[in-house]
């Protein structure tokens, strides 16, 4: 049994869920959200909380049971309060700043690496050495971090690189004479 499915989602206040066929939509202050639930997954809203039941005892039910759910709460966060990663350069020379619909990365490269700001999320960088991404998507904020994240990757020596701003870097002892 799914622990997690068992919980309702709860509905804040200022977000509407509505469910159309197998369609189930969030829309909050910071726009709206859409998510197509499985088959093996039946819905119901009700009261302000959106309570999720496996079709049957398979295991396929099981599993979307409680996947269902904790992508309906991240579609209902984020429609209410949103998303964020935030990210560090460490690196003597690495900067990043946005110019217009760009994210410009000074990253030690012959050239400047421009990663252009798609439209659903928003990219600042508040000092030269951190950048803040946020958006409503969950999924679409984390995948934009780890693509720029993947310009440069943090290194065990001497920890230059992008790096979230939790993540610790393992730190390696370089060669003795």
């Amino acid at each position: 049994m799914s622990r997690v499915g068992k919980n309702p989602v709860t509905v804040p206040a200022g977000v509407t869920v509505q469910l159309a066929g197998r369609r189930l939509s969030a829309k909050g202050k910071l726009g709206e959200l859409h998510l197509d639930v499985s088959e093996q997954v039946t819905v119901k809203v009700e009261e302000g909380k959106v309570v999720f039941a496996p079709v049957n005892d398979s295991k396929q039910a099981r599993m979307m049971w409680g996947t269902a759910r904790n992508l309906t709460r991240n579609m209902v966060t984020g429609v209410s309060q949103g998303f964020r990663k935030n990210l560090e350069i460490n690196g003597v020379g690495y900067r990043a700043a946005v110019q217009g619909k760009s994210l410009q990365l000074q990253l030690g490269y012959s050239h400047d690496v421009n990663f252009p700001i798609p439209d659903d999320v928003t990219i600042k960088c508040d000092k030269p050495t951190s950048i803040s991404i946020t958006g409503r998507d969950k999924q679409r904020v984390g995948q934009i971090a780890a693509e720029i994240r993947s310009y440069r990757e943090p290194e065990p020596y001497k920890g230059k690189g992008i790096k979230y701003d939790n993540e610790t870097i393992l730190r390696k002892e370089g060669k003795k004479k």
